[in-house]
């Protein structure tokens, strides 16, 4: 098949190195200047993808990465892999419709338009569908086709890559179902078929939306926790030793990434806007989340005045991580950044350490220093497997250990 993948970021370059690995010729767009140049010289920016694989895709001539959009055209597939951010905490489905419409004036008959980015329910048949048939005066369904298959890439996961992870396919008739279905059987291990689009749309929101919820839930608890004294780490040890009915979550500074702090929103404002329907406990677990950086530096103000009589102003903080999980460089909607701008507001002097992204300030070092006696504290705030925390245990003053993976000590304190 001749395909189009419309985003070469952590969802779209994964996905065209998965076509042309299965014998597919795929164009990759890449509006991004930068990006598209970086792709065609062979160095990716997607950890996932190793740049000794996008050189063999290359070398391949099955895989044409590219900003010009004259290019995207004579495709049998096209996947919609683009952004879907928040504006003013509100869904911002402008990429998605910048795409559509590229799409649109190069649309070949009988070709199969399938939108993977995460998006709220009712976006295919009523944003997608309408652009492209008053593009082509087609009739989807009969001229051409579309789908919807949600994105369920997890970044720096090694055990569930796109291959192997299931699935869900949907389409607008069960033509297109049948389509859409074949298309991704020839990718990956595993396909999951949807009885519609709006199905599909919904458990893609609703899988994030669950974590979102929980972990909301444990960060509430670890506050209680805090009041009474209690080791929440510990208690929440126990409660997974019951083998049914109890899925462990851990608390943290916040939610990050681009789906659990933005898929949620996507849900609830539909649901406002279009239905009138309030999702309460969903929006007050954005409540919840949200509001865990301003917890966490609240902590550690509270114990630099209770154990060492320092003010916060003035304070020498080092930053553990910047990402929003380890093993990643992806910030996006990193908590831990919300966490280090909130601390230098609050006129601390931050260091920052974070191993997988280069410099974005003279402050920020690629490994732990030495030193760690010139700070009046250290956070913890993506336990990288590049820190050596036995170091930060035996040489800092004290630590806020964000995460529970740092060895109890009277200088360590968990969240």
């Amino acid at each position: 098949m001749n395909v189009i993948v419309m985003g070469q970021g952590y969802v779209g370059l994964p996905l065209a190195m998965a076509a042309v690995a299965a014998g597919h010729h795929v164009i990759g767009f890449e509006p991004d200047l930068a990006r598209a140049g970086s792709l065609r010289e062979g160095r990716s920016y997607v950890e996932d993808i190793p740049d000794k694989q996008l050189r063999e895709a290359l070398d391949s001539e099955r895989y044409q990465p590219t900003a010009d959009e004259t290019q995207v055209r004579d495709f049998d597939v096209a996947v919609i892999t683009v952004p879907t951010p928040l504006l003013d905490r509100q869904p911002d489905l402008s990429y998605v419709r910048s795409a559509v419409e590229t799409l649109a004036a190069h649309l070949p008959a009988g070709a199969t338009v399938i939108l993977e980015s995460t998006t709220h329910p009712g976006t295919t048949r009523e944003l997608v569908v309408p652009i492209l048939e008053a593009a082509t005066g087609w009739t989807a369904g009969q001229d051409f086709h579309v789908g919807f298959s949600p994105e369920r890439i997890d970044p720096g996961n090694d055990r569930w890559t796109f291959g192997n992870t299931p699935k869900i396919v949907a389409g607008l008739t069960p033509a297109c179902q049948a389509r859409v279905h074949e298309f991704y059987a020839s990718i990956t291990q595993h396909v999951v078929p949807a009885n519609s689009l709006e199905a599909a749309e919904l458990a893609k929101v609703f899988e994030n939306t669950y974590r979102h919820v929980n972990i909301a839930l444990v960060n509430e608890l670890g506050r209680l926790a805090h009041v009474l004294d209690v080791d929440v780490w510990h208690t929440l040890e126990l409660a997974a030793t019951k083998p049914f009915g109890f899925t462990k979550f851990t608390p943290g500074p916040g939610v990050g990434g681009h789906c659990l702090p933005v898929d949620p929103v996507y849900l609830t404002h539909h649901a406002r806007t279009q239905h009138g329907h309030a999702f309460r406990l969903v929006e007050l677990a954005q409540d919840v989340n949200d509001s865990q950086p301003a917890y966490v530096v609240g902590r550690l103000q509270d114990t630099l005045n209770s154990r060492f009589q320092r003010s916060l102003s003035g304070a020498r903080i080092l930053a553990l991580g910047l990402a929003y999980k380890p093993g990643t460089a992806d910030v996006r909607e990193s908590p831990a950044v919300a966490v280090a701008e909130l601390l230098i507001e609050k006129g601390a002097r931050v260091d920052i350490v974070e191993p997988h992204l280069a410099k974005v300030t003279p402050r920020d070092f690629r490994a732990i220093p030495k030193d760690l006696g010139i700070y009046d504290a250290v956070v913890l705030l993506t336990p990288h497997d590049d820190f050596d925390l036995q170091h930060v245990a035996d040489q800092a003053t004290y630590v806020l250990d964000t995460r529970g993976v740092m060895p109890v000590a009277p200088h360590i304190e968990r969240l």
